[in-house]
């Protein structure tokens, strides 16, 4: 009975090693198929963009005397509206705004540059206190931040150092930057672009002046100038309270160096004590001294409401360039013009070939 049974297990397990054969088999062909497909379809990608370049370039090949044309005549209309036009020059100046001015800044900018490109001499020569003839000089104005990563690091530093212990560590750094904006930078240029190359230097003062007099920056410079004013004594006051303490334990010491030495002890603690609250003292004062040194930095950095960092130059320089020029500009247009009403002439007598196919069909 057992050499009957032992047969049909052999036959069962070269039946089931078949099998696995076969589902293998089946498995990489698969596979096999898988990847012929996909590099056949990547082969038909490559191929259709490789006819797409080589049908625009028959048919660059076919109008290649339109373009010719198209570019010549493009280079010479716009060489003869560079010769013609008036340049425009460019002026630059630095500021860095204080008590928050900076928003009033970039609105006001905003406002002279929507003048400008209004072409409202009027409006724009009584804003900037010149005279309508340089106000329509002006072609643009704008205002954008001047930072770079050292000076945004410097605004984290001080930002943070503002908070209390506990918001410190709530606060991370690259969050910071992610969200730094324009108004947070401590420098701000702005550009003034003009045919006169002098009017920049003309209206520097207005556009300072326009923010300085505003009654509610005023009131901040002011605050914050008898703040620091009292800030200032109060430092003043300690210093003097420390020196009247200094001279009040130099006065001890001697009153105790007079006293007659008692046997052989030596009390070394209070000699201890002393010296420690004399280092401490010299400590306090030039924590004292840094504090107004701080003070006075600080009143120098807010003794305006906006600081001229660099003026406008006397005289604005030519703004220049071949990608601003009508010779590059023209033909470019020129014969972007052309490629498209020759596409759409192509377009339009592949759809009547293409029609006249169907019909026949």
């Amino acid at each position: 009975m057992s050499e009957q049974v032992q047969p049909n297990q052999n036959q069962h397990q070269n039946q089931n090693n078949s099998s696995e054969e076969i589902d293998l088999g089946q498995l990489f062909k698969l596979i096999g198929d898988g990847f012929r497909k996909f590099f056949n379809f990547i082969g038909k990608i490559f191929k259709g963009i490789f006819g797409l370049i080589i049908a625009f370039m028959l048919f660059i090949q076919r109008h290649i005397i339109k373009f010719v044309i198209a570019g010549i005549v493009g280079v010479a209309f716009g060489t003869f509206l560079d010769i013609i036009k008036k340049p425009v020059y460019v002026s630059t100046m630095t500021l860095e705004p204080n008590f928050q001015s900076v928003q009033q800044l970039y609105n006001n900018i905003k406002f002279y540059n929507e003048l400008a490109e209004a072409e409202d001499s009027v409006a724009l020569a009584e804003a900037l206190d010149i005279t309508q003839t340089e106000a329509a000089s002006i072609k643009e104005i704008e205002a954008e931040s001047y930072s770079d990563e050292n000076q945004k690091i410097k605004l984290f530093d001080e930002f943070v150092r503002s908070l209390d212990t506990t918001t410190q560590k709530a606060i991370d750094m690259e969050k910071y930057l992610e969200n730094f904006n324009s108004f947070d930078a401590r420098f701000h240029t702005v550009v003034v672009k003009a045919t006169d190359n002098k009017v920049a230097k003309k209206i520097q003062n207005p556009i300072i002046e326009s923010i300085s007099n505003n009654d509610y920056f005023k009131t901040q410079k002011k605050t914050r100038k008898d703040n620091l004013n009292f800030q200032d004594r109060i430092l003043e006051k300690q210093l003097v309270e420390i020196d009247s303490l200094q001279m009040l334990y130099k006065r001890v010491m001697e009153k105790e160096a007079e006293k007659p030495m008692q046997g052989t002890n030596i009390n070394l603690a209070d000699g201890n004590g002393q010296q420690n609250k004399e280092l401490a003292l010299i400590k306090q004062i030039d924590e004292i001294k840094e504090s107004i040194v701080e003070i006075q930095q600080e009143r120098a950095n807010k003794s305006e409401i906006v600081n001229v960092i660099s003026d406008f130059p006397r005289r604005g320089v030519e703004q220049k360039g071949i990608f601003r020029s009508y010779k590059f500009l023209i033909p470019v247009a020129l014969l972007g013009l052309v490629l498209l009403a020759l596409s759409l002439l192509e377009l339009n007598k592949f759809l009547k070939e293409y029609s006249l196919q169907q019909k026949k069909n």
